[in-house]
């Protein structure tokens, strides 16, 4: 049981840890909102896509995506309107302490949380290929605490990163180290969108 925990958890912190669209954006609303209870939309609903995946990467049912490739285009194509949107956003958006505008609404969380974490490729593809396979060394109560192990991850990750974001927040009272946060942050994310341009054209 407790290697099947152990595993579920360093699987789990590999996969989350490298700089990606996902992480950019909570660590990105922690620093531009004041509070951490404002940042719980986005936190909240990164934690329950995530879940979502792992379990369905556990239970076999995301390897439909494998098996038919127009699929797998359509959530391309989509996730690549979302990235280019929200890379617009980040572009212009202002920290709280900066700025009479308030910082992006709880609905604009939630719709970006989700379109990064459920409309992001390369994310369900490490889920299935990885998680989803690492899975089936296990079964009944280890498989649970495999599973178990890899969701609690997220929401350590999710909340750990929206609190350094707010307490970057608090440090640069000028808003100064924020806007180039934001700034930066857009650009990585075009770049994730050209990462996925390249992969449509492998269907064209």
């Amino acid at each position: 049981m407790l290697q099947a925990v152990v595993h579920g958890f360093l699987l789990a912190l590999g996969l989350i840890l490298p700089l990606g669209a996902q992480n950019i954006f909570v660590f990105n609303q922690g620093a531009n909102h004041k509070s951490f209870i404002r940042t719980l939309p986005v936190v909240i609903t990164a934690g329950l896509c995530d879940t979502l995946l792992v379990l369905l990467a556990v239970l076999g049912v995301s390897l439909i995506l494998t098996q038919y490739p127009a699929l797998q285009l359509a959530i391309y194509l989509i996730g690549l309107a979302f990235l280019l949107y929200m890379a617009w956003s980040l572009w212009h958006e202002q920290p709280s302490n900066t700025s009479d505008a308030p910082p992006m609404s709880a609905a604009k969380q939630i719709s970006f949380a989700m379109s990064v974490s459920l409309l992001n490729p390369h994310a369900i593809m490490d889920t299935i290929g990885v998680i989803g396979t690492s899975a089936t060394l296990y079964s009944g109560g280890e498989k649970a605490a495999f599973t178990l192990a890899t969701i609690t991850v997220s929401w350590l990750w999710f909340s750990a990163l929206a609190l350094a974001g707010k307490k970057l927040g608090q440090v640069d009272s000028s808003g100064r180290f924020i806007m180039i946060l934001n700034k930066v942050s857009s650009i990585i994310i075009l770049i994730v969108a050209c990462i996925i341009i390249k992969n449509i054209m492998t269907f064209l």
